[in-house]
C-alpha cells in the first residue's frame, strides 16, 4: 500500500508529514525510524502526522515523533510546517488554525510575509510538570557530567529543556555534552540541550541537542526556550532574534506569565509515494 507524504522544512529542521485526517492509521516505531533513516529512508529529523481533532475546539491534530520513531510532545518548527501545508490542503482563506497536541492547543497565524507566528504557550518551570527530578523549583540547576560541572535552566515549553550559557556557540562542546546532560538521571524522560550565546539583549545564537534526534540545523521550542531563560536570568529583552545554525527566528514573550510567540519560515520541499 503507497501512502502519500510531503517533505518539509523549517530552518534546516526537515519533516516528513503524512496526512491521515480523512483515513486513520498508525505508524509503528520501526516504520517511523525507517522512514527518517537518511540513508535507506526518506530522511528528516522528524515525523509528522496528521489527524481528525479530538477536541471540539481544534482544526487539527498534530503528532510529532522523532527520528527514533518515538513520540514527543512539541516542535515549534513542525508547528510551523504543518500551519504552511494546511494553508494548501483545506484551510486555504484561513488567518488562523488551531493545532491539538498532546500538550493542548496551538495557536498558528499567517503574517502576509511568508511566516508563520505561533503562540507557544507559557513556559513551565513546575520541576514535577517539566519533567525534573529536583525536590524544589530553582532559577538554575547544577549537575555533574562525565566532561564537567554544568550549570542550567530547566523549563518545558510543552516539551523539556536545559539551556546552557556558553561564550561562543561555534567551540560549544555540542556533540559530548548533549547526550551526557540528556542521560542525565535530573531529566527522566530526557531532554532538548540548548547552547546559548548571548551577542546583546535583543538576540542569542543557539545550537540545540535534541532528545532522539541529535542536534538539528534549528529548533523552534528551544529557542523559545532560551529566550525565556535568558529573560529570567540574564536580562534579554521582550523580543529576541534566534539565530541558529538553519536561519533566524523571532521570540516575543510580553511580561512573565504570558505566552511565548514564535514567528518564522517553512515551507515545502518535496512530495512522494511511500510503500509502507
Amino acid at each position: 500500500m503507497e501512502t502519500e507524504f510531503t517533505k518539509m522544512q523549517g530552518l534546516g529542521n526537515d519533516f516528513v508529514l503524512f496526512d491521515f485526517r480523512e483515513q486513520a492509521r498508525e505508524l509503528n516505531r520501526e516504520q517511523l525510524a525507517a522512514i527518517a533513516d537518511r540513508r535507506f529512508g526518506i530522511g528528516c529529523d522528524q515525523i509528522l502526522v496528521l489527524e481528525a481533532p479530538q477536541a471540539n475546539d481544534a482544526d487539527v491534530r498534530y503528532r510529532i515523533f522523532n527520528a527514533d520513531g518515538g513520540e514527543v510532545e512539541q516542535c515549534g518548527n513542525g508547528a510551523r510546517c504543518i500551519a504552511v501545508y494546511l494553508s494548501r490542503h483545506g484551510f486555504e482563506d484561513s488567518a488562523e488554525i488551531v493545532a491539538e497536541t498532546r500538550k493542548g492547543l496551538l495557536r498558528l497565524c499567517f503574517t502576509g510575509d511568508g511566516q508563520v507566528r505561533v503562540n507557544m504557550g507559557r513556559p513551565v518551570f513546575t520541576p514535577a510538570d517539566i519533567p525534573l527530578a529536583a525536590p524544589e523549583q530553582r532559577d538554575s540547576y547544577h549537575i555533574s557530567v562525565p566532561h564537567g560541572e554544568i550549570d542550567c535552566s530547566a523549563l518545558s515549553m510543552g516539551n523539556p529543556h536545559a539551556v546552557l550559557l556558553v561564550e561562543d556557540v561555534e567551540t560549544a562542546p555540542v556533540d559530548v555534552l548533549g547526550p551526557e546532560i540528556q542521560a542525565h538521571a535530573l531529566f527522566p524522560e530526557g531532554v532538548n540541550v540548548g547552547f546559548m550565546q548571548i551577542l546583546d539583549a535583543g538576540s542569542i545564537r543557539l545550537r540545540v541537542y535534541e532528545r532522539g534526534a541529535g542536534e538539528t540545523l534549528a529548533c523552534g521550542s528551544g529557542a523559545c526556550a532560551a529566550v525565556v531563560a535568558g529573560q529570567q536570568r540574564h536580562g534579554l529583552s521582550t523580543t529576541v532574534k534566534a539565530i541558529l545554525r538553519g536561519g533566524e527566528l523571532q521570540i516575543s514573550r510580553e511580561t512573565e506569565g504570558q505566552d511565548v510567540w514564535m514567528t518564522g519560515p517553512a515551507e515545502a520541499v518535496f512530495t512522494g509515494k511511500l510503500a509502507l
